[in-house]
């Protein structure tokens, strides 16, 4: 039975940092990157093929004003969705701020009135700023890619992954999780 959902935003808090001051024309540190890249909730998007040194050295790229030509697509991918979050850090804050005073606690009872035993008491959706995947399930966490996060424009407050509403893709994620 599902107890709580815990929202985890600390590495988009870490990245607005980033982009904020990057923009500003200012340089971020090192050792900054890499605590970045060193966050628990990083390392579910890493693989054979973008891993902690691939954020090191994408972020130093843009912090040092550079252009990022790798051969490896996820990280050229990455590198333009960050580059996309510095464009219009309006935008940027538009689809941060639903996030921060997102409350999952009416999907609890919804998830816990499904006829689905789950050996969950907790369940953790993070928020990170991925490359290719809309998502991944890791055991009771959703990792949700922060780039797919839609705010309208012309609809205060409404936000949408993949043309789904925030809460509506949230009970559908967090039913495949507590499924598998």
């Amino acid at each position: 039975m599902i107890k709580r959902i815990e929202i985890k935003l600390d590495v988009i808090e870490a990245m607005l940092y980033f982009w904020q001051t990057t923009n500003e024309r200012e340089k971020v540190g090192e050792a900054y990157i890499n605590n970045i890249a060193e966050f628990p909730a990083m390392t579910y998007i890493y693989d054979e093929e973008f891993n902690k040194e691939s954020v090191r050295k994408v972020l130093s790229a843009i912090s040092n004003r550079e252009l990022m030509n790798s051969p490896v697509k996820k990280e050229r991918k990455f590198w333009n969705n960050n580059m996309w979050m510095m464009e219009d850090l309006e935008y940027t804050n538009m689809m941060i701020s639903p996030l921060k005073v997102l409350n999952l606690d009416t999907l609890i009872s919804k998830l816990n009135s499904k006829e689905i035993k789950t050996k969950y008491e907790i369940l953790e959706v993070a928020f990170v700023p991925g490359h290719q995947d809309e998502y991944l399930i890791r055991e009771n966490k959703l990792i949700v890619n922060f780039f797919r996060v839609k705010s309208d424009l012309y609809e205060e407050g409404k936000v949408t992954i993949e043309d789904k509403l925030l809460l509506d893709y949230m009970e559908e994620k967090l039913t495949e999780l507590i499924n598998d």
